[in-house]
């Protein structure tokens, strides 16, 4: 006979919404900070521009300065759920290079389980490296923003252009996570709708293990 199931919350309502504006907003970002930098490219190639918005120089700036504050204030408050109500540690902590090696090889071979509401080590070491990949964003972003005012960041950094590539780097990263997260929901699509509902079907013997906000 077949467990009943019962729906159990897996994704309190603040990291759903903060997650969606997230992603909206790292796009803006990004399609923005494309069109910039192919105002003055420092590698031997452009982006098309189709992929990027704000139609001209002035406009993409705008762009880019629109989303960053919507993004850094999304962050913060992210941040201080995240901390405050102990979300980071009982989802992403601990992490042991051993396990995340393990769980990698396992998915290289699609034999890695999956249980909803739950990270494995690779999940948790790849989010822990975005979060990484964000505090150097917005860094380097400040550097470049106000080179003057913040001429010790900027320095710290190599100076205006090294700082430039920085924040480059650091954004190819993040669109490395972004197209490996859209892997992994196209490959285990049941994850994408808890992250709507917040709830996910759970058989009823682990509904003891029920995800706390």
């Amino acid at each position: 006979m077949t467990e009943p199931q019962a729906r159990l919350l897996v994704h309190p309502l603040v990291v759903r919404v903060t997650h969606w504006i997230n992603a909206f907003a790292m796009v803006c970002m990004v399609m923005s900070g494309w069109a910039i930098y192919n105002a003055s490219p420092f590698f031997p190639f452009r982006f098309p521009v189709w992929a990027t918005v704000g139609g001209w120089l002035g406009g993409s700036i705008a762009w880019h300065f629109a989303a960053m504050w919507l993004l850094c204030a999304n962050g913060l408050l992210y941040l201080a759920y995240g901390i405050g109500r102990g979300h980071f540690r009982r989802k992403l902590l601990p992490v042991y290079p051993r396990e995340v090696v393990r769980d990698a090889a396992l998915a290289l071979r699609f034999e890695l389980p999956h249980d909803t509401g739950k990270y494995n080590a690779v999940q948790r070491a790849l989010y822990l490296f975005v979060l990484a990949l964000g505090v150097l964003l917005v860094a380097s972003g400040l550097s470049i923003w106000k080179p003057v005012q913040f001429s010790w960041l900027t320095a710290l950094f190599g100076g205006f252009d090294f700082a430039r590539r920085v924040h480059f780097v650091a954004m190819a990263g993040v669109v490395g996570f972004v197209v490996v997260h859209l892997a992994l929901v196209l490959l285990v699509p049941r994850t994408l709708l808890p992250m709507l509902t917040g709830r996910a079907r759970r058989a009823h013997g682990t509904a003891h293990q029920r995800t706390q906000a």
